[in-house]
């Protein structure tokens, strides 16, 4: 059968291709065996997102886990991965489970395993999981019944929904958001986090909040170009404060300023340093993923914050979360979790944060960065996906490692950095990042530069250079 591989978070699969029920099987039975290596009295919190055949896919998780004796906590309908994270907590349990692909097309599901702690399982846990997985499955889950599972109380049912929620009412001054006569949308991408937004804001405007496991045909990945109705509903209306949208398990941020501008994770996590410090008060190390802007150094040195970088994945930033006091962690993909939470990625928690910001400054999304402006100085950040194929994408990989490259059309190269992937400085405030997905067939292609024009010119001519030169 197929070799499974963890990728940077998780592993993921085409539906009905590789993502079956034996090789989930397969990868359940793994988990089950590391779980009874490790823990005397094991126990998992299971849950599924919107994707197709979810609860299909997580009731044969919880199957396998029962045959192995292991106690099973299950979600009850979909959840979002911060709200399975939470839960696994709230529990007490060893690891949590949930299915989902995250912002991957609809073709596409996973596993994505969390600790103890309610941030992703650490990678050499995860690896010692891989190495357990068996060629078949061994169990035959078809003589068990879920229903019968629950009433012989071998399987907990839990809301998750329900505990998420009452977390965010502890955590945030909801009345200050609700009376600051400010008004918000938010786009769910026909994602898992879209109960809880209804149930927090009842009288929000909602886009994208129905059940849909094709996402309409669009990757419930929050970044602009697949935000274009959003964008044009915050236009059109003219009276949206802020626009927040979460992808499909609703840990990524896609965040609108009033006229439907993007304000990507790089602004994110400048804003929320500022607030978090300058009105909350709070202290920590800051530590971002490769991919994030340089001026994050600037601005926790104004405020004389820590700061870290660490290879691309929300699994590398939370190590240090679970070891260190850390203020804020974040990636450049949307991803970002702060002080006060669990070490985990969570959209939702994130918007409610900055939407908290604007109600209690009395002001709004653009002043705001005009005042992380004043600190770091205006830039603009865009990114583009090159979809090629293998062996023209590994050719540019092995290109960048052997420094074939000096300049990218006008830009000449200054340095380089390789933390993970490689990041070519054409000057202190502009560069150009390459680096290979690890879970699709994708070249991704970042730069920063003072301005969005000049930011979509080094990407143009890096694209020139990279595929002209294959």
């Amino acid at each position: 059968m197929t070799k499974i591989k963890f990728g940077t978070d998780g592993w993921r699969a085409i539906i009905a291709k590789d993502f079956t029920v034996d090789n989930l099987i397969r990868v359940s039975e793994a988990c089950a065996l590391w779980m009874k290596k490790k823990f005397k009295s094991p126990s998992v919190v299971i849950g599924h997102d919107c994707r197709f055949a979810g609860e299909l896919f997580a009731e044969t998780v919880a199957k396998v886990m029962i045959l192995h004796d292991i106690r099973v906590f299950l979600a009850r309908d979909f959840v979002s991965t911060p709200m399975l994270s939470l839960g696994t907590v709230r529990h007490k349990a060893d690891i949590g489970i949930i299915i989902t692909a995250s912002h991957n097309p609809a073709s596409y599901n996973g596993f994505k395993l969390k600790g103890a702690y309610g941030g992703p399982l650490l990678p050499e846990k995860v690896q010692e999981i891989e190495d357990l997985i068996k060629d078949r499955p061994q169990s035959d889950t078809d003589l068990l019944f879920i229903d019968e599972l629950i009433q012989s109380e071998k399987i907990t049912l839990t809301d998750l929904e329900e505990m998420y929620c009452k977390h965010v009412e502890e955590h945030f001054d909801l009345d200050a958001i609700r009376k600051s006569g400010l008004t918000f949308a938010y786009d769910a991408m026909y994602g898992a986090g879209q109960n809880v937004i209804r149930r927090l804001f009842p009288d929000i405007r909602l886009l994208h909040c129905e059940n849909n496991p094709s996402f309409n045909g669009q990757a419930p990945e929050p970044i602009d170009k697949n935000l274009r109705e959003f964008s044009n509903l915050i236009k059109s209306s003219g009276a949206i404060d802020c626009g927040l949208a979460t992808d499909g398990d609703a840990d990524r941020i896609g965040l609108y300023d009033k006229q439907g501008n993007f304000v990507d994770s790089h602004h994110l996590i400048l804003l929320l340093i500022k607030y978090l410090f300058e009105q909350k008060k709070m202290n920590g190390k800051v530590v971002t993923a490769f991919s994030v802007t340089p001026r994050v150094k600037l601005m926790c040195d104004h405020f004389g914050l820590p700061s870290e970088v660490v290879k691309i994945g929300f699994k590398y930033v939370a190590a240090v979360m679970l070891k260190e006091d850390v203020l804020l962690g974040g990636e450049e993909s949307g991803g970002i979790a702060i002080k006060g939470h669990i070490p985990e990625r969570d959209g939702i928690w994130i918007g409610l944060t900055i939407w908290e910001y604007m109600a209690k400054s009395g002001k709004s999304l653009n002043e705001l960065i005009q005042e992380v402006y004043r600190i770091t100085g205006a830039f603009s950040f865009e990114r583009s996906d090159l979809h090629l194929k293998e062996e023209t994408k590994n050719r540019i990989v092995d290109n960048c490692k052997n420094a074939k490259y000096s300049s990218f059309g006008k830009y000449k190269i200054q340095n380089t950095e390789k933390i993970d992937g490689y990041k070519f400085f054409f000057s202190a405030t502009e560069w150009l990042m390459i680096r290979a997905s690890g879970t699709e067939p994708v070249l991704r292609n970042y730069a920063e530069a003072e301005s969005r024009e000049k930011a979509f010119d080094i990407l143009n001519a890096a694209e020139k250079t990279l595929l002209n030169a294959n």
